[in-house]
């Protein structure tokens, strides 16, 4: 059996336009109630089935239809192209009415329904009503207008025969729908082209956390690159930024060992980063962090993100002027600039000003 149907889908605002309406208005691409309606009918205009003594058959909606609301269809096929009662409607109070006594019975009250009506063309009608604060939306129409089915494989007796033809149409869909299904599972998978649900579950396959990265189409396919350098101090680095979205400075302790022959101050480097070979130092500006919860949190999701065995201090550097503990030049550290001297509140002594003394000194 073929995985090809071909569907002809109305989709866009001049499609849902083309015909007549009442209480029903475009938001973007789809259909919907006014704001103030609570019923409202859109007739669209004829489609086309080519042929003489078309066979209309599957319908499909795309949308959502409320607990409270409805979503009714009305059709009518002719092989002639000329409907002059479709012409002759009157949108107003009594459109609804109007459209009830022409096409007579809904064909459809439901998403996915089966026409059964002959003829080259075909006129409808959606009727969408709500009864509280949801309404029902319109965003696709899908009319199936040919394909293989079920009973083109039977012998020729049975093909025309109407029952047979609904009857296998049941199962002719749910097969059709799971070869759909199976067929967009490549698309589903690929990180380029999935929807962003679908995203999300796959960022959890790959152990990405989607709350922490709103862009996870452009980070997914580099997350295997970043495993292999996760525990480097490259990828501590990286996290880190990720994290927080600042550039941060890492200290290990081969780069300040207090024993090493060469330092300069072991008893400063002692009290500083201590002895320990399995603790690095994470510097990040005070104002990193806007409250005590994204610390902890920050802290709690590092405890993942780095080394077995090995232990992260994180020191905020405060900005100041003086040489302090964990002060280092070109981060943390500035130069005040020049402050001329006050005697009081009107005279200030500058820098060319000589007080006592020789002219000449």
């Amino acid at each position: 059996m073929s995985e090809t149907q071909t569907y002809l889908t109305l989709c866009c605002h001049e499609q849902w336009e083309s015909g007549l309406s009442w209480n029903t208005v475009c938001r973007g691409d789809s259909l919907e109630l006014a704001p103030d309606a609570f019923t409202g009918i859109a007739c669209l205009a004829p489609v086309d089935g080519g042929e003489a003594g078309f066979r209309w058959s599957r319908l499909k909606l795309r949308g959502s239809v409320p607990r409270d609301g409805s979503i009714r269809v009305y059709v009518r096929a002719s092989d002639r192209a000329d409907w002059p009662d479709w012409s002759g409607l009157e949108p107003g109070q009594t459109f609804s009415a109007q459209v009830q006594s022409l096409f007579g019975p809904p064909a459809a009250t439901a998403l996915d329904a089966w026409l059964g009506c002959t003829g080259r063309y075909l006129w409808l009608a959606l009727e969408l009503t709500a009864g509280g604060a949801q309404r029902p939306r319109v965003d696709a129409l899908s009319l199936r207008m040919g394909g293989d089915h079920m009973v083109d494989y039977l012998p020729a007796i049975y093909r025309e025969q109407d029952f047979t033809y609904r009857y296998l149409s049941i199962f002719n869909s749910m097969f059709q729908d799971m070869e759909k299904a199976i067929g967009e599972v490549p698309r589903l998978l690929d990180l380029a082209s999935a929807p962003r649900e679908l995203l999300e579950f796959l960022a959890r396959w790959l152990c990405v956390d989607p709350e922490e990265d709103g862009d996870l189409r452009r980070r997914l396919p580099q997350v295997l690159e970043e495993y292999e350098r996760m525990y480097t101090t490259q990828g501590v680095a990286r996290s880190v930024c990720r994290l927080t979205g600042r550039k941060p400075w890492l200290i290990e302790h081969f780069a300040v060992d207090p024993n090493d022959p060469d330092c300069r101050n072991p008893a400063l480097y002692r009290k500083l980063y201590g002895e320990d070979p399995y603790r690095f130092f994470l510097l990040l500006p005070q104002d990193t962090f806007p409250d005590q919860r994204s610390l902890e949190r920050f802290l709690s999701r590092m405890g993942e993100l780095i080394p077995a065995e090995c232990t992260l201090e994180l020191v905020l550097l405060k900005p100041c002027v003086q040489l302090d503990w964990h002060t280092y030049l070109g981060i943390n550290s500035r130069i005040s600039d020049y402050v001329p001297a006050a005697i009081d509140e009107k005279m200030t002594i500058h820098y060319d000003t000589t007080i006592g003394g020789a002219d000449h000194e």
